[in-house]
Order: C-alpha cells, then structure tokens, then sequence
C-alpha cells in the first residue's frame, strides 16, 4: 500500500453528518440533491428557507438560522456560491451579496453514499445469474471491436466494466449477509426451514449459471490476442481524454494504466493469475459451503423437532396392547414387532451352549456377550476410575525381601574375598551374576589413574598386576575366557 496526500487528508466534507445542528445540515444537503435530480442545480437562500419551512418540524426556523446554515455548508466544502447580479438595481443591493448556491460534486457523491446506505436494509443484495450472461456475451464480443467506431467500443467497455462491478459487489455482499451472525442465528430458528428449500434452490442457480458460463468466458478469454486488447484500451483511452471536463485535469498515463488494470482483474477473477485459482473458481467453493451449512442446520432443525415430539399416546396405546395379551410368548412376540430391528444381526461362531436341545429359546439359555471393538485407530479404551488402594504393607514386604536379597548377594560376594584379596586366578567355578559384579568391580577400578574405586555398599579397594603378561582362565556356570590375572585388594577397616 501507498500513502499518498489525498489519503491522509481529512474530508471535511462528511462533517456535517455528525455535528451538533446535523439535523438541519442534512435536510439542506437533502433538499439540494433533490433539486440537483430534476437538474435544478442553483437555489437561493429564500428558496431553501420556504421548502424547509413547510415541515412542521423546522416550524421555528428563521432565516437568519438558514443562512448562518448554508455559510457553514459552503466552508465546509458542500456548497459552492455564485453572486447573482443579474437583479441588482442598487449599489446598496450589490454590497448585500445575494448568493446562489448549488452542491458540490464531492457533496453529490458524499449524499448518495448515505442514501445507499440508508437504504442498505431495505434493498439488500442478490444473485443475478443474468450478469454472467451479460459479461460473457460481451467478452464473446471483444474480437469484433477492433471494427467498431470509437464511440461504440467506449459504451461497450462501459457495460463490460458496470456488469463487473455488479456481479461482484452483489456477490460479496450476499455472502457477507449470509455469513453474518444474524443469518447464523436464523438458521438455527425452526422458521428457517419454511424458506430453506427456496434459499438452496437459488443459490444452485446461481451456481448452475456460473459453471456454464465461467467455463464459455474463460475459453474466450483465451482465444483474445494482446493486440485486440490492446487496440481496445487505446481507443478507450482517447475517448476518455476526448471528454471535455471544466477545472479538472486528467493524465492519459493514468487512464490508460486505470484501464488495464481493469482488465486485469477480469481476466484474473475467471481464469486467475500469479500462481493463484481465479476468483470465480473460490465463488462456487464458497457458494456450495454455504449450500452445505444451510443443509446442516437444516438437518439438525428437522432432528430436534423429530426428537421432540410428543408420543405419549403412542406409549399408551403399546401400553394396552401388552395388557391385553394372555402369555409371556404372546408378548415376546409384541415385543419383537415394536421394538425389534427389521433386518437383525446373525454372530456365526464356536460358542458354548448350556444344552444341545434344538428346542430351547432364547429366553431360556444365558446370553452370549460379544465386545465389538471399533475399527479406528486413535481408538483407547476408557480407563476404569477406582480410589487408591492402601498397599503399604506390600511394599513393606517387598523392600524386606529386597534387603534380605541384597544381605545374601553381599555374603556370597565376600565368600570369594581371602583376607582382603580377591584374585580372579584363584576364582573357583562362578555364576555370571557374580562374574558380572566382579567385572563391574575391576572396570571401575581400571577407568581411574590411580586403580582405586569404591563398591555398592561404600567399600574402597585397588587393582593390582603383579606381571604384565600373566594371564589366567575365569570359569563361569555358562563358560570360560581368558583374563589377565588382577587382583582386588580391599582396605582393611572394612
């Protein structure tokens, strides 16, 4: 985005919309776009005080108050003034200034804007499948402009760009209207479903229309050569210089840059452009979204009214037709037409039965459960809820059998130790556990510079080889190996 100067300038022409008299501003402003209508552009003051005078709201309005009301307007930017000299027969009456006033363009515009939306609730917005139509004969008719006059493809592309700005400011406002919160609120009322099947029936209109015709534009557009184009947009161009306009000035540069880029919109909301789907392509998404929710909440309206009815007598009617049947087989059978399924589900498989008899029923064998599990995968099982359960006395027990466990490993170990020596040469046949222990022992010892570490329990000790070479085999309960000869010598406090 650009800032430019007229972007951050304020407009004081709207100040009269919101002041402290915009009673009486907006009446006047009204009362000239009235006239300004039926091309009676210039008022005077006398004239705009007796049309306001007529009301009986501006029953105590004075002149004095109008003219001090239209010099306001004309600072302000709305009203322009031209002194009438044309009944002057004094000097006198010429000091007196007697003005015409007439609204400005700017007041123009500023009044229809709030005519629009003054009327913004009353007219609403719509679809008008005519207008695709309409673009896409015209865009048909791009390739025999280039033989037309100057003044014939003008109000061409006039039409072209009117429908354009049509269809796509009527679209944009009614799906605004229907994915307002008011619309959202509607649809979940039980009155909607009375119109539902009307809403959704215009809406695949619309969108029946934009499937054909999207697809014709887009494959004329295709077919369009950049020099028609181009061809097009000049003659356009110097129609538009050829206007004479009074106090304004137009760049032919800028024309000519509005206009293609007028055509570059349309030619990227049919077909797209920049890596990205045309617009018309998001319309049909966005319309069968629409088509789609409107389905949902119409689904779900038609389930709570189902869901809710009142069935009473229909329980009292299955009420007395169960009183009246003499055996319990007689009412099985009642009970299997009311409330049975129609088409019920057979389980084939091995189970046991408490009898082989080919007479027995249902009701007289115990039921067979059958847990089906569902076919997800992100499928858990719900986990059981139950109070925490005192195990202390469990635990006590464990850790007792822990340290007697630990006692007689600790005693087994120091079997092996012969005054404070433990020389793995000397080793008689050995299980791995404490093999395992053993060489935990010696790994430890040999990882430090000095050969010296600690046991489990806190006992230090050392690592000696009396020779370099000297060798010995372990015998282990699972095998043998070849060691060098280290011993491991324990200090002698412990």
């Amino acid at each position: 985005m650009k800032i430019h100067d007229k972007l951050i300038k304020p407009v004081r022409e709207v100040k009269y919309l919101d002041v402290e008299n915009t009673d009486r501003y907006r009446s006047i402003v009204r009362l000239f776009y009235l006239n300004y209508e039926k091309l009676k552009y210039w008022m005077y003051q006398e004239e705009v005080y007796e049309e306001l005078a007529e009301d009986a709201y501006f029953s105590a309005y004075t002149p004095e108050q109008c003219q001090q009301d239209l010099s306001v307007l004309k600072e302000w930017g709305n009203l322009a003034t031209l002194q009438d000299t044309r009944k002057v027969t004094s000097i006198e009456e010429f000091k007196n200034k007697k003005f015409r006033y007439q609204l400005t363009e700017t007041g123009v515009e500023i009044e229809r804007m709030v005519i629009r939306l003054e009327n913004l609730f009353i007219e609403g917005s719509s679809l008008e499948p005519t207008l695709l139509e309409r673009l896409r004969l015209s865009l048909v008719r791009i390739q025999e402009m280039p033989e037309e006059s100057v003044e014939k493809i003008y109000g061409w592309w006039n039409d072209l760009n009117n429908d354009f700005i049509r269809l796509n400011q009527n679209y944009q406002d009614y799906m605004r209207e229907l994915n307002s919160v008011k619309a959202e609120e509607m649809m979940k009322t039980r009155e909607f479903l009375v119109f539902k099947d009307s809403l959704i029936g215009y809406l695949r209109a619309f969108v029946r229309s934009l499937q054909l015709n999207v697809t014709a534009i887009e494959q004329s557009l295709r077919k369009v050569k950049s020099e028609t184009v181009k061809y097009v947009l000049d003659q356009v161009t110097a129609y538009e210089m050829s206007i004479p306009r009074m106090d304004v000035e137009v760049n032919e540069r800028q024309v000519y840059e509005r206009m293609i880029g007028r055509w570059e919109n349309i030619q990227s909301w049919f077909i797209g452009g920049g890596g990205s789907g045309s617009e018309a392509a998001k319309v049909f998404e966005t319309t069968n979204e629409i088509i789609r929710k409107i389905t949902r909440y119409a689904a779900r309206l038609s389930e709570q009214s189902s869901s809710g009815a009142n069935r009473r007598e229909e329980y009292r009617k299955l009420a007395d037709m169960f009183a009246r049947c003499d055996e319990i087989d007689e009412a099985h059978k009642l009970s299997a037409a009311v409330f049975g399924i129609e088409k019920p589900l057979h389980l084939k498989g091995d189970f046991v039965r408490e009898t082989e008899s080919i007479n027995s029923g249902v009701y007289e064998e115990e039921p067979h459960v059958v847990t089906v599990m569902p076919r997800v995968r992100n499928y858990k099982e719900k986990a059981k809820r139950s109070g925490i359960a005192d195990r202390t006395r469990e635990k006590e027990e464990v850790r007792l059998a822990m340290l007697e466990k630990l006692r007689e490993e600790r005693h087994l170990l120091k079997s092996y130790i012969k005054e404070g020596r433990l020389e793995f040469a000397a080793l008689p046949r050995i299980s791995p556990q404490v093999r395992d222990v053993f060489l935990t022992w010696l790994s430890k010892g040999l990882e430090n510079r000095n050969y010296c570490a600690k046991t489990e329990d806190g006992q230090e000790f050392r690592i000696e080889l009396e020779t370099p070479d000297s060798t010995c085999i372990l015998d282990c309960t699972d095998g043998t190996f070849r060691m060098p000869a280290y011993s491991i010598i324990f200090d002698e406090e412990d």
